[in-house]
């Protein structure tokens, strides 16, 4: 079973909490040629493109970053959230199915990704992980 009439796409974006910006900008920009398409230094959200994806850096100490609790290291995670892509995005249907299968999810709202803005609803795995499911 899969989610009704939907074909995953691919990640969209995955997501790094991370102690040092301009470190790792310069290591993903400067070193491996990604691209910095959009910041937010306000909430602390540092959109890197890479191909057809893109890699989000949030400082610790930022807005986003503290929501995630204990910063990287054997408490924190390191990822936020993996974002996979997904078409056609009908929330209704989307929502409908994970909550059949006991899963909860939040109202769709628009976020920044890969391919621009689009819906998207954050879901967790089985082991808490954050997934987004993104539209296209």
């Amino acid at each position: 079973m899969a989610l009704p009439n939907c074909e995953l796409k691919g990640i969209d974006h995955v997501v790094i909490r991370v102690h040092q910006l301009a470190p790792m900008l310069a290591f993903y920009c400067d070193i491996l040629g990604a691209s910095l398409v959009k910041k937010n230094p306000e909430i602390g959200l540092y959109h890197v493109s890479i191909g057809n994806s893109m890699i989000d850096l949030i400082p610790v100490d930022g807005a986003l970053g503290l929501k995630g609790g204990a910063s990287p290291g054997k408490e924190g995670h390191n990822v936020d959230h993996i974002a996979i892509k997904v078409s056609p995005f009908d929330e209704e249907k989307i929502k409908s199915y994970l909550l059949s299968h006991r899963i909860e999810a939040e109202e769709a709202v628009i976020r920044f990704g890969a391919e621009g803005n689009g819906p998207s609803i954050y879901i967790r795995d089985p082991e808490g992980n954050g997934i987004e499911l993104k539209g296209v």
